[in-house]
């Protein structure tokens, strides 16, 4: 990405680094690479979008490509499915995804699949509720959301809302856990989109499949700092991963295809809604469309 001096965030400006985006004199690393992509978007102005340096992201996306289809966090770093959903993000919404670039990836991704139903970080792992959010988005995002077993998948999303708490857990036998609020629940509606696609006419038209005011109640009763911000659970401190994933668990439950709000779609105080997220970049449907109408006009990027 390529350094500019415009009027936006200096603390996105000091984490890009020459070929991706990591922190201030970090290497590059796909994770950050991902946040600060949608950061840029929900700033929402051209000058951030310029920011952007787009054949060198492409580039550094090519190099995090291993010969499997999988992606490395960083260079000489792990692969697991986070770098296959942090690159498609960042290549799909910027427009310089090619088909070399996801040759193979689909097929990687659906190997993570367990026997369980969910997804792991790599093939013969645990599956895991992060994990599973990556796989699922990202095979949306390349148009393979097919191939993975959606049945399996459904069945083990279900089960990991917590019947006493109303939250989920992010694996088998652990505890309930805030974050899982969106990497559990963020799944119902992508898994509501293939089933959509593959006209089931047992698909509700009114609600998600899971206990959407139960979420809601465990957010807003139990999650909630008293000096603010999110938090894993009662007893945890605040931080700013849960305090994100929270209030977007938190939108899922209060929306259903972005339509109009129900009187009772709300817990609480119709002052608690909040705005509907994209179901796959979880930005704000207007910066989503915004960044990729931008982006959408741009010609892509020869490979060097």
């Amino acid at each position: 990405m390529k350094l500019c001096l415009c009027a936006t965030d200096p603390s996105i400006l000091h984490c890009i680094s020459y070929h991706g985006t990591g922190g201030p004199g970090q290497i590059a690393h796909l994770a950050p690479t991902y946040a600060a992509v949608l950061a840029l978007s929900t700033l929402g102005t051209e000058e951030a979008y310029n920011i952007i340096d787009r054949p060198k992201l492409q580039s550094y996306l090519m190099r995090m490509k291993t010969q499997e289809g999988a992606f490395l966090m960083h260079n000489s770093g792990e692969v697991d499915v986070r770098g296959a959903y942090c690159a498609a993000v960042s290549a799909i919404l910027t427009n310089v995804a090619t088909p070399d670039l996801f040759d193979g990836t689909p097929e990687w991704i659906v190997s993570c699949q367990t026997y369980e139903g969910g997804f792991a970080g790599q093939p013969g792992m645990e599956a895991h509720g992060g994990y599973t959010f990556c796989s699922v988005a990202a095979l949306v995002l390349l148009g393979h959301e097919r191939l993975c077993d959606v049945q399996g998948l459904l069945r083990w999303l279900a089960m990991r809302q917590m019947r006493f708490e109303g939250g989920f857990q992010g694996r088998t036998n652990k505890l309930v856990d805030g974050c899982y609020s969106f990497w559990q629940a963020g799944v119902f509606p992508l898994v509501h989109s293939i089933l959509t696609k593959q006209e089931d006419t047992a698909l509700s038209m009114d609600s998600w499949m899971f206990d959407q005011k139960a979420l809601q109640e465990y957010v807003l009763l139990c999650c909630q700092n008293n000096h603010g911000g999110l938090i894993d659970k009662p007893g945890k401190a605040r931080d700013f991963y849960h305090t994100c994933y929270c209030l977007s668990g938190l939108s899922v439950a209060q929306h259903f295809l972005a339509g109009q709000l129900r009187e009772d779609d709300v817990a609480g105080d119709p002052k608690n809604e909040l705005r509907p997220t994209h179901p796959v970049f979880n930005i704000s449907l207007q910066c989503a469309h915004n960044a990729s109408h931008y982006f959408g006009k741009l010609p892509i990027p020869t490979p060097r």
